[in-house]
């Protein structure tokens, strides 16, 4: 939701702040997340594992870095070639969001299949990781426009968000756990 958020602030300067830019910030994200879903539940049929996870991470933490070295580069050329805010704000934005928007789209069907410890509980569990991942986007999204854009300018958001994602996918990476239903089985065959 920082990423969406700033989206807005990044292209207002070249194509306005209308319901255009927001629809196709919007757009693309929506979209973006939907093929993430879809690779990230294939990715985790698998031999799912916290170091895979760590790696998604960690992908998309790099795959935020161009986005903010290249943002102001992408929207000027952009609006060179298209002026008009809903064509514009829709290939600025699948150009600068879409790869981020996909790979973070990946985590939520992998962070189920990890914490998933029976099929029976298995809707408890996503029910959980959604309720956990709303309220960390809702949170996230009051911190960004309440406070962090106020504080810092939006290419060091972007770097700390990005910072932040490496070090989430480093801690998953070299401190591996086994999924918990892996765990579970492996309990049932000791008794």
């Amino acid at each position: 939701m920082t990423i969406e958020l700033l989206g807005g602030k990044i292209l207002s300067p070249y194509f306005g702040g209308s319901v255009y830019v927001w629809g196709s910030i919007i757009t693309v994200f929506m979209l973006a997340l939907s093929v993430g879903y879809l690779f990230g539940g294939k990715l985790s049929l698998n031999n799912p594992n916290t170091r895979k996870y760590g790696i998604i991470f960690m992908l998309a933490a790099i795959s935020v870095v161009p986005l903010t070295m290249g943002h102001e580069a992408v929207s000027e050329w952009v609006f060179d070639v298209t002026d008009d805010p809903r064509y514009g704000s829709l290939l600025a934005s699948t150009i600068l969001f879409l790869i981020p928007s996909i790979i973070l789209g990946m985590v939520a069907p992998y962070s189920v299949r990890l914490l998933v410890r029976t099929a029976h509980s298995s809707g408890q569990t996503a029910g959980f990781l959604y309720f956990v991942s709303t309220l960390g986007s809702a949170g996230g999204t009051l911190a960004t426009s309440f406070y962090l854009v106020l504080w810092f300018k939006i290419d060091h958001i972007l770097y700390g968000s990005a910072l932040i994602l490496f070090t989430l996918g480093l801690i998953a990476f070299f401190f591996p756990q086994p999924p918990l239903s892996a765990a579970v089985n492996s309990n049932e065959h000791i008794e």
